[in-house]
C-alpha cells in the first residue's frame, strides 16, 4: 500500500461513522480507532401513561410475589384427589409448601419466601410455568 492510498484510507475512515477499522495485507497491519463524543441527552417530560406504569410497578413491588424457581408443570395439590396446598384468602407462613412444579419427572415443592395472606393465584392447576413466572401474590 503506497502512502497516498494510506492517507486516502485514513481520511475515509475519519469521515465515516466507524469507530474501529483494521486492515491486513501481507506483513502490513493497520488498526485505527476513534472515540465518539457523547451526545448530550436531554431530559424529557414523562407522559401520563409512563407515570401510571411507574406507579403500578412501585405498587407491584410492594406486594410479595411467589415465583416459579424452574420451568415445569404447576400443581396446586400433592395429588389429584387431595386438597390444594393453599387457596385465596389463606394466611401462610415463610417456608410453607404452596405448590408443586413437576420438572423432568421430579416433583419439586415450592415453599413460600414470605408470610402473608394469599391475594391472588395466577396459574391454573396443570399449566406450564416458566422460570421466574409469578405464581401467587401475597399481602
Amino acid at each position: 500500500m503506497d502512502i497516498e492510498s494510506l492517507i486516502k484510507l485514513i481520511r475515509e475512515i475519519s469521515s465515516s461513522n466507524l469507530t474501529e477499522f483494521s486492515y491486513e495485507e501481507g506483513v502490513i497491519k493497520i488498526f485505527m480507532g476513534k472515540e465518539m463524543e457523547e451526545i448530550p441527552s436531554f431530559p424529557r417530560k414523562e407522559t401520563n401513561y409512563e407515570k401510571q406504569i411507574v406507579e403500578q410497578k412501585n405498587e407491584f413491588e410492594k406486594e410479595k410475589l411467589i415465583t416459579s424457581p424452574l420451568v415445569g408443570t404447576f400443581y396446586v395439590a400433592p395429588s389429584e384427589d387431595a386438597e390444594p396446598f393453599i387457596k385465596e384468602g389463606d394466611v401462610i407462613k415463610k417456608g410453607q409448601v404452596v405448590a408443586i412444579v413437576e420438572a423432568m419427572k421430579l416433583m419439586n415443592e415450592i415453599e413460600s419466601e414470605y408470610e402473608g395472606t394469599v391475594e391472588e393465584i395466577f396459574i391454573e392447576n396443570g399449566q406450564t410455568v416458566e422460570y421466574g413466572q409469578p405464581l401467587f401474590r401475597l399481602k
